[in-house]
C-alpha cells in the first residue's frame, strides 16, 4: 500500500450521471472533489448506443459521448477524475469524522465526506450471443430503449412485476411483444398478470428460455427452447429486453451502511443521507424504482448539496448553496 495518504474534502465513488453531476455541483461549491470512476467509467450508459430521453439533447446522443461531456463539465470546474476502483472503505461513525477508502488495494484516501454513486448492474442471461449483441438490439431497459423499436416485434425475458410492466410499456409502441417466462407461471402480482393477459399484442410463452440470440451485427431473431420438451423454434424480432433484475454495486459497504434485502443503500426520505454522517448515496445504488439517467443526475445534485451543507456544519467549507446552481 502507498505510504502517502491524501486528504480530500469530498470523495465521489463511481461515475455515470449521478457521480458526474455530484462532481459538478461539489466543484462549484469549492469542495474540490476527487472522483474515482470504477471499473466501468461512465457507468451503464457507456453500453447504450443512443440516449434519446435526457434533457438538452434534441437530436439524441451516443451514451459514451454523453458521459465524456459530463466528465468534461465536471473537470471544467475543478473535479479531479481518476481511473480506479475503490476496493475497501472504513467510514467514521461520528459527525465530523474522517472516512477512509483504499483504491485498487494500494492507495489510501482520507475524506471529510463521501458520495457513493456506484450504480447497479443489470443481470443478463450470460449467453455469448446475448453479450455480443448488447447495444445492437439487446437491452436491459425497455423504458430507455423501447422507443427505437416502435412498430417492430420484440421479446422480453422475465416473470416479475418489472418484466410485466416493461412488456405492457412495449406493447404500446411495438407491434408484438413475446414474453418468455422460465417457469409455468409468472412471479408478478395478480394485477400485473391480469394486465399482461388482457393486452392483445403480448404473447406469453411459459417454460421457455432463450437458446440463442440470432443476428450478426444486430438482433434479427430469437431461438427459443421449451425447458419441458426441449423443443426449439425461432421467431423474428429486432429487440430483446432482459428484465430479470439488477444487482446494486454495494458489496464493499456491507456491514457499515444500511441496505434493503436486495442490497440497495437506504437513504433518509427526501435526501441522500445514509445512516452514517458525511456519507451520501445517489443514483441507481439507492434507486430500484426509476433507474433513469435523469433521475440519477438529480440525486447526484442532491448528494452534492447535502454534502456541502454537512461540510459547512462541521466547519470544513463555507456554505454557498444559494449560488451553486
Amino acid at each position: 500500500m502507498s505510504e502517502q495518504i491524501e486528504r480530500v474534502k469530498c470523495l465521489i465513488i463511481g461515475s455515470g450521471p449521478a457521480g458526474y453531476t455530484a462532481a459538478i455541483y461539489a466543484a462549484r461549491a469549492d469542495m474540490k472533489p476527487l472522483l474515482y470512476t470504477g471499473m466501468e467509467p461512465g457507468g451503464q450508459l457507456t453500453t447504450t448506443t443512443e440516449v434519446d430521453n435526457f434533457p438538452g439533447y434534441p437530436d439524441g446522443i451516443d451514451g459514451p459521448a454523453m458521459m465524456v461531456d459530463l466528465q468534461k463539465q465536471a473537470e471544467r470546474f475543478g473535479t479531479e477524475v481518476r481511473i480506479g476502483m475503490v476496493t475497501e472503505v472504513k467510514f467514521a461513525t461520528e459527525k465530523g469524522g474522517v472516512h477512509t477508502a483504499i483504491v485498487d488495494g494500494k492507495t489510501k484516501i482520507e475524506a471529510n465526506s463521501v458520495i457513493i454513486s456506484t450504480g447497479a448492474t443489470a443481470k443478463y442471461l450470460g449467453l455469448p450471443s446475448e453479450q455480443r449483441l448488447r447495444g445492437g438490439g439487446v437491452s436491459a431497459c425497455a423504458v430507455c430503449d423501447g422507443f427505437f423499436y416502435k412498430g417492430q416485434d420484440v421479446a422480453i425475458v422475465g416473470a416479475g412485476d418489472t418484466a410485466a410492466e416493461e412488456a405492457t410499456y412495449l406493447s404500446n409502441i411495438c407491434t408484438k411483444v413475446t414474453m418468455l417466462v422460465r417457469k409455468g407461471e409468472m412471479r408478478a402480482s395478480k394485477a400485473m398478470q391480469h394486465r399482461v393477459a388482457q393486452t392483445e399484442n403480448i404473447k406469453v410463452l411459459f417454460n421457455s428460455e432463450v437458446d440463442e440470440v440470432l443476428g450478426e451485427q444486430v438482433v434479427e431473431g430469437l431461438r427459443i427452447v421449451n425447458n419441458q420438451t426441449n423443443e426449439k423454434h425461432d421467431i423474428e424480432i429486432t429487440g430483446l429486453f432482459i428484465a430479470i433484475g439488477h444487482k446494486p454495486n454495494t458489496d464493499i459497504f456491507k456491514g457499515q451502511l444500511d441496505m434493503d434485502e436486495a442490497g440497495y443503500l437506504i437513504t433518509t426520505p427526501g435526501s441522500t443521507f445514509t445512516n452514517l454522517p458525511g456519507v451520501f448515496a445517489s443514483g441507481d445504488v439507492q434507486d430500484k424504482i426509476y433507474r433513469q439517467a435523469v433521475t440519477a443526475a438529480g440525486t447526484g445534485c442532491m448528494a452534492a448539496l447535502d454534502a456541502e451543507r454537512y461540510l459547512a456544519e462541521v466547519g470544513i467549507v463555507e456554505e454557498v448553496i444559494g449560488g451553486s446552481y
